[in-house]
């Protein structure tokens, strides 16, 4: 894709996400926002992406599970919350604030594809 054809934006303006936990394990939803993005995901939102992104919590393991059905996939990430919700002292013990880290995940996106992004309005001040 030449660099003139396309724009890297945030990955919440192609899809959102929900957090889930279980022990020291969190699971990340992403959906895209349009079922024609979900290509785009896929391609981009990789295992080593995510595990990228998610260095500094030093996960030990990073799965990217698919469901093309509802243009979606599970991102799984083993060892990511400080021990869990009744060991970890992290103030999110939870991860409920890990998809809004992945939401900023950059995504190459063709200029074409930006009218099925969820983009901010733009309005001129009176």
């Amino acid at each position: 894709m030449p660099a003139n054809t396309a724009l890297t934006l945030p990955l919440r303006h192609l899809a959102h996400g929900r957090t889930g936990d279980k022990g020291d394990r969190s699971n990340i939803s992403v959906i895209a926002w349009h079922p024609a993005l979900y290509p785009l995901l896929v391609e981009q939102v990789t295992e080593a992406a995510v595990a990228a992104l998610f260095a500094h919590r030093r996960p030990s393991h990073v799965q990217r599970f698919l469901l093309p059905n509802l243009q979606a996939m599970n991102i799984v990430l083993d060892a990511a919350l400080d021990g869990g919700v009744n060991d970890s002292l992290n103030l999110d013990s939870h991860g409920k604030a890990l998809s809004f880290l992945l939401l900023q995940l950059p995504v190459t996106v063709p200029r074409e594809w930006l009218h099925l992004c969820r983009l901010p309005s733009i309005h001129p001040r009176p």
